[in-house]
């Protein structure tokens, strides 16, 4: 891992799968970006962009998530496919390389070292859990690309509260 670091980020107009999962869901998330993977090619636009995994809601062990990729290009929606913007603002950054299992561990250690710091995330509390503004899991490589787990590389970015 790296360390964590603070970063300023542009907004990024991406399309996802929105999907409702418990931990572990490591079964649900190939075929949501299967279904994000098709919808960019039946549309003939290359899945060249940042991809991710979105945390909207953490009620421990249930999350919504969206499996997302960064584009500037339209892509039809349907089915489960939305589209957002990832905000502009200051997002905490950390690199992990690992399988990722590992990542709830990594993740911990970066929530730990935050609190720390004094730092509050973008979120807020609902009967839901947890609503976070962006919380994301970044695929620098993936299985498809890396088929040895412990050179995958994901970072962390989790924006932080305006000041």
């Amino acid at each position: 891992m790296t360390m964590p670091e603070i970063i300023v980020r542009d907004a990024e107009r991406y399309v996802a799968v929105r999907l409702p999962v418990v931990i572990p869901f490591a079964e649900e998330v190939d075929p949501a970006f299967d279904e994000l993977f098709e919808a960019f090619s039946q549309a003939e636009v290359p899945s060249n962009g940042m991809e991710f995994i979105k945390f909207n809601v953490v009620d421990m062990p249930s999350l919504e998530i969206e499996t997302g990729m960064t584009t500037d290009a339209t892509i039809p929606l349907s089915g489960r496919l939305v589209e957002g913007v990832l905000p502009a603002g200051r997002f905490v950054r950390m690199k992990y390389t690992g399988a990722y299992e590992g990542l709830l561990d990594a993740t911990a250690m970066l929530i730990g070292w935050a609190k720390e710091k004094g730092l509050r995330w973008d979120a807020t509390s609902s009967q839901a859990g947890e609503l976070f503004a962006c919380r994301l899991e970044v695929h620098d490589n993936n299985p498809s690309i890396e088929p040895d787990p412990s050179k995958l590389v994901t970072t962390l970015l989790f924006k932080l509260a305006d000041i």
